[in-house]
């Protein structure tokens, strides 16, 4: 079985924390020294997970430091500092970096180029957006957005200041992945008339409700909400499975969603649908503490192809026997991608093939290492980089669409050029931001 997200950043810790990068070979990092001005100071908004993850592959980059972490969280921000003291010298060039538990302190310390967000979902908007403002690049993780408006507004953020904005989608900078997709777009398997897209995960079998509690020490609870509703503090909620609750997230669909569905995108060259209709529920494990559904279909609609996504916590054995993956499905023939490799599955007639078959080709090196270079590389040339901020909001409408129309239980037709869901005012409004309290969404 393919390995699952978790199972990658448990790895990808273990070799961070280890100091064991690869070598500037492996990387693909230049060897070459790096002048003084061609420096990148990086600061961490967000240090668990993925947060922590980027921020070390981005560290192996020649000429990049760290010099701030931030996080609600004082054991998390603790723990971070002293891992990042145990890294290899020259992946960190400066001293100590600052401690901040307020991203906007952060942003206001002016020797900060870019930013990586690896903050809970409901929390990427707002950073990113006042990031740019401040004049900062950023790598902020997917899904770009917990809604549609704020996607466009973070777009429209990194187009007026002239920002380098890459989203954590770092299969559009896997060398196989782009194989796969010209591939498909070679015309060989004949016409595509469906893709499809799964992420069935082994894990999430246990769940229990738990009560709310008192907040633990050195949790600033109150930032760590922030726009999300107010909530008593309950662990359920809090780090790793805030993904599993409306206000901060949207399930599998938002996390796996947007790397699978992203790929169906960039292979059909598409960026919206006609429509979306879904159905599924918590029918695995109904008496789990979360609220997205466990068990979930949705078919989006593009006028000359449909597009299907499947997710399913609990179990791990997906379509061709994948965990999770891509498959265009052509009259000639099928291609299956994943994070492992490629393959091609030809049709035949009376018993030919109706396209050469190949052997599979697999995946190599380390493609979360190759999209954070991608970020470095662009920071200092200008150029866009592999997943800038509009692919990341293509594919957040898609997850997002799709999570409404379970949600409300029916056919959503959406209208691109109006940002609106045609005759369905309820469906507009979930569109929307709302930010409680003393929050307010920017004005870009």
């Amino acid at each position: 079985m393919r390995s699952s997200r978790r199972r990658f950043l448990r790895q990808s810790t273990q070799v961070a924390a280890a100091g064991a990068f690869l070598p500037a070979s492996l990387a693909g990092a230049s060897a070459r020294p790096v002048a003084p001005a061609d420096t990148i100071s990086v600061g961490l908004i967000g240090g668990n997970s993925m947060g922590w993850a980027d921020l070390t592959s981005m560290l192996k980059n020649p000429g990049v430091r760290c010099v701030a972490l931030c996080d609600v969280d004082q054991n998390v921000l603790t723990k971070r500092a002293a891992e990042l003291e145990k890294l290899p010298a020259q992946t960190t060039i400066a001293s100590k970096p600052t401690l901040y538990n307020d991203f906007r302190k952060l942003l206001e310390n002016k020797a900060i180029d870019a930013v990586v967000i690896g903050t809970p979902d409901h929390w990427h908007c707002l950073p990113t957006i006042m990031a740019c403002q401040a004049g900062k690049d950023v790598y902020v993780e997917k899904p770009m957005a917990t809604t549609i408006e704020e996607c466009n507004l973070m777009v429209a953020a990194a187009r007026k200041h002239n920002r380098i904005v890459q989203v954590g989608q770092w299969q559009r900078s896997g060398d196989h992945w782009k194989a796969a997709i010209d591939m498909v777009r070679s015309g060989k398997l004949g016409t595509v008339r469906l893709v499809k897209t799964w992420a069935y995960m082994p894990y999430g079998k246990t769940f229990p409700v738990l009560p709310d509690e008192p907040v633990p020490a050195g949790v600033d609870y109150a930032m760590w909400l922030g726009p999300a509703p107010k909530r008593p503090f309950n662990r359920n909620r809090f780090h790793g499975s805030f993904r599993y609750f409306w206000d901060y997230a949207g399930g599998l669909m938002t996390d796996w969603g947007a790397h699978m569905i992203d790929m169906a995108l960039w292979g059909m060259n598409v960026t919206a649908p006609k429509s979306v209709m879904a159905s599924g529920g918590r029918f695995g494990f109904p008496d789990h503490a979360g609220e997205t559904p466990d068990t979930m279909q949705a078919v989006y609609d593009y006028g000359h192809f449909t597009l299907l996504w499947e997710q399913a916590i609990g179990i791990g054995r997906g379509p061709y026997n994948r965990e999770h993956g891509v498959a265009f499905v052509g009259n000639l023939g099928t291609l299956v991608v994943d994070r492992d490799g490629w393959e091609l599955l030809p049709e035949a007639d009376n018993g030919n093939y109706l396209m050469p078959a190949q052997p599979p080709r697999r995946m190599y090196g380390n493609d979360l290492d190759r999209h954070t270079r991608n970020f470095v590389e662009c920071i200092r040339n200008r150029q866009q980089p592999n997943a800038p901020a509009e692919v990341g909001r293509n594919v957040a409408l898609h997850a997002h669409l799709g999570n409404m129309a379970y949600r409300l239980g029916r056919k959503l037709v959406w209208n691109e050029a109006t940002q609106t869901v045609v005759d369905d005012a309820k469906a507009t409004e979930m569109v929307k931001a709302r930010y409680a309290d003393d929050w307010k969404l920017p004005t870009v």
